[in-house]
């Protein structure tokens, strides 16, 4: 696709979902795709089945909470293909829960990956995009960031976040493009750490009516695949039926 082919663009949260489809939607595009995860024999699996069907594509194990190690995934990528063109802030949790709960060791990991790992990621592909002279950050944040639920206060919290850096950063760069996607109700693992039983039936309840991981993959081919002086800044995708 015009734009998109020989891209070199890192995916964190790459293990499943929405990572997962993007990372196999773009390598059929010609993108040289480069996966992150913490699930090394996920990813390893993944690259192993985009290569079998012509892709470019390689891993890295990283945990965007820490700094560190989001850098060296980063120029990981970047050593690999000799440029970074696209990040893709993908990766998240959301364990929900009433705040009455108390769950605060939940509430730090929520900030840690969502919040930190966001700009983690900017903070390692930052520079690098600006010593070329261009490049695409595209960060995950939610229909939560757009409305509060009830167990959602924190998860939402970050989500507004993202958006807040993602429109910060936009507003800063002239060159840099800054895309933020706010899926609706979509069927991934996002959730399988809730440990609320409240927040967990009421998920179910929502995904009865819920889009697949291809439809937002879908959306970032296309934000990727514009031309370079034209920026895709918010996408919202919800599922036609949906409320949510």
């Amino acid at each position: 696709m015009l734009n998109v082919e020989n891209k070199v663009i890192a995916i964190t949260g790459a293990s499943s979902g929405i990572g997962e489809a993007t990372a196999k939607l773009l390598a059929e595009n010609g993108a040289k795709v480069v996966l992150g995860a913490r699930r090394t024999e996920r990813l390893e699996k993944i690259v192993d089945e985009i290569r079998r069907q012509g892709g470019s594509a390689e891993f890295k194990t990283v945990n965007v909470a820490d700094r560190e190690d989001m850098k060296a995934f980063i120029h990981f990528a970047k050593d690999t293909f000799g440029r970074i063109d696209v990040i893709f802030n993908n990766a998240g949790v959301m364990p929900l829960s009433p705040m009455n709960a108390l769950k605060v060791q939940e509430w730090d990991n929520m900030i840690n990956v969502n919040i930190n790992g966001v700009l983690n990621g900017i903070a390692a592909g930052l520079p690098i995009m600006e010593a070329q002279g261009g490049g695409q950050f595209i960060n995950t944040a939610s229909i939560g960031a757009h409305v509060v639920v009830p167990t959602g206060a924190v998860y939402c919290a970050t989500k507004y976040a993202v958006w807040a850096i993602s429109e910060g950063l936009r507003q800063e760069s002239k060159n840099i493009r800054v895309t933020t996607i706010s899926p609706g109700v979509v069927e991934t693992e996002l959730g399988s750490d809730i440990t609320d039983d409240s927040a967990e039936e009421a998920l179910k309840e929502f995904r009865k009516t819920a889009l697949t991981p291809d439809a937002i993959a879908r959306a970032v081919l296309y934000a990727v695949s514009q031309p370079d002086d034209v920026d895709v800044n918010e996408m919202v995708v919800r599922p036609t039926a949906s409320a949510f």
